[in-house]
């Protein structure tokens, strides 16, 4: 990590995860804030989860089981990191 987590701004989150999601992305969507992964990225289940840790691993956080089937779209994951970062 090249900033503190800390001070990352919501951009620089969703690039990141942008980046986290780019090897995973078989279908070569455009990624943008709104792109969904079941029907934009058709991502299964342990593509999810690879994904979920690879997101955990990238910014040192824990991302809450029970919210990840609120979490639809990459802007709706990145407000998320945002929060777990700022209530450290």
């Amino acid at each position: 990590m090249s900033a503190s987590a800390d001070t990352l701004s919501n951009a620089d989150i969703l690039e990141r995860i942008c980046g986290l999601i780019r090897p995973l992305n078989k279908k070569n969507v455009a990624l943008a804030p709104e792109t969904t992964f079941a029907d934009d990225l058709d991502l299964d289940s342990l593509t999810v989860m690879d994904l979920v840790a690879a997101i955990e691993d990238e910014f040192d956080i824990i991302l809450p089981l029970n919210l990840l089937p609120d979490l639809e779209t990459i802007q709706q994951v990145a407000d998320t990191v945002e929060k777990i970062l700022q209530g450290r």
